[in-house]
């Protein structure tokens, strides 16, 4: 039987029933954070140095300290796979600017919250998609270009998805191109080569996504909804899994 969930929550480990979070976490009220999610495998966590640059960036975009250094951080994940008995896992940092009292302007001194998590790996599976019609992503935002906590447009996407019996649904731009699905970076096999959206399509840049172009599996070009619809195959890629989809 699993041991009970077990977090790290800002240097101390403790069973996940007993963590305790603000009502006034920003986080909680504004989705005034950013987060991270990294696979592990055999008790190793991978690009570890990749995700906390990316996390890194997105804290400062948003003016949000981090207190501990990068090493302490991956220590802090490698005691949360001990913790939890997992090898092969999600992890999940999350981070938020912290409580604060109510407005929009946040404080001048934060008292930031960051918690660390793990769960097993999800199981790769092939994906139907739809394109969603209900929401768009904003290419113009810089909020493109981080792992905000705020995913709203992807939940709109993904339950349209669902009443439409798919699995995931593409986000198009506001100019209509596609930019990604809900949780993962798009590859299409366009004529014999694969091409993922850019990122000023509103692309996050993803990990996975960023080691397909160094290595030249993959190249960016815009990719219009029937391009799509007529490419060779799709897959959808993120740090933890890479699936087949079909629209």
């Amino acid at each position: 039987m699993p041991p009970d969930p077990v977090v790290w929550l800002e240097g101390t480990l403790r069973p996940a029933t007993d963590a305790r979070i603000m009502p006034h976490d920003r986080g909680f009220t504004l989705s005034d954070g950013v987060y991270e999610t990294l696979r592990a495998e055999s008790g190793r966590i991978l690009h570890a140095d990749r995700h906390l640059a990316r996390l890194h960036d997105g804290a400062a975009l948003l003016g949000i300290p981090i207190r501990h250094s990068d090493a302490e951080l991956v220590e802090a994940m490698t005691q949360v796979l001990a913790a939890s008995d997992l090898c092969a896992a999600a992890i999940r940092i999350t981070l938020t600017r912290g409580p604060a009292l109510r407005g929009i302007m946040p404080p001048r001194n934060p008292t930031p919250t960051l918690v660390i998590a793990a769960t097993p790996l999800p199981i790769p599976a092939p994906a139907r998609l739809v394109i969603a019609t209900k929401t768009r992503r904003n290419e113009f935002s810089p909020l493109s270009r981080i792992k905000s906590l705020s995913m709203l447009d992807s939940i709109i996407a993904r339950m349209e998805a669902e009443r439409a019996g798919a699995d995931d649904a593409i986000l198009l731009n506001t100019q209509g191109r596609v930019a990604e699905a809900t949780a993962a970076n798009v590859f299409a096999r366009i004529g014999g080569q694969w091409i993922t959206p850019p990122l000023e399509d509103g692309a996050l840049p993803g990990i996975a996504r960023g080691l397909a172009l160094e290595q030249g599996r993959v190249r960016e070009a815009p990719i219009a909804p029937e391009a799509l619809l007529a490419a060779d195959a799709l897959r959808l890629v993120n740090a933890l899994v890479e699936r087949e989809a079909f629209l």
